[in-house]
């Protein structure tokens, strides 16, 4: 069951987050500027009601396996690729987007969209793993 979940989470994250990296944060470049507060503001309320209770799950599902296979290779790289994914998180999107709340920057937004390239191969990467962990368990 929690090797189910993980590979959902994991699955719906990752598409999430391509879809994010691929469409929608360049797409903050089209943004007229005197419109870009307002529209970052509606981006950042709506995605976050989305992405922090999947992200939330994902933690504790990653936690229990963890828990559950400390020594389990792939339940280990897995984990420590959803520590990058939230480092990144925190230590560089969101200062991103905490500074282009304050004001329209194309700077800011480019640098948004490389740094976000860490979090979408660390999620694609961590589905990869997700994958193989399903196989391996449902066909022991």
């Amino acid at each position: 069951m929690i090797i189910t979940l993980n590979l959902i989470l994991t699955s719906m994250l990752t598409t999430l987050i391509w879809v994010i990296q691929v469409v929608h944060y360049p797409s903050f470049h089209f943004v007229e500027e005197s419109r870009f507060s307002s529209f970052h503001s509606f981006h950042s309320k709506s995605i976050s009601y989305l992405v922090m209770p999947l992200m939330l799950f994902e933690l504790v599902v990653t936690a229990t396996l963890f828990i559950k296979s400390p020594s389990n290779l792939l339940v280990i790289s897995s984990s420590l690729l959803l520590v990058v994914t939230w480092s990144s998180t925190f230590f560089l999107s969101v200062p991103c987007h905490i500074s282009l709340r304050i004001k329209h920057d194309p700077k800011k937004i480019e640098q948004l969209i490389k740094t976000n390239w860490i979090r979408t191969l660390s999620w694609t990467s961590k589905m990869v793993l997700a994958v193989y962990l399903y196989i391996g368990v449902t066909h022991e």
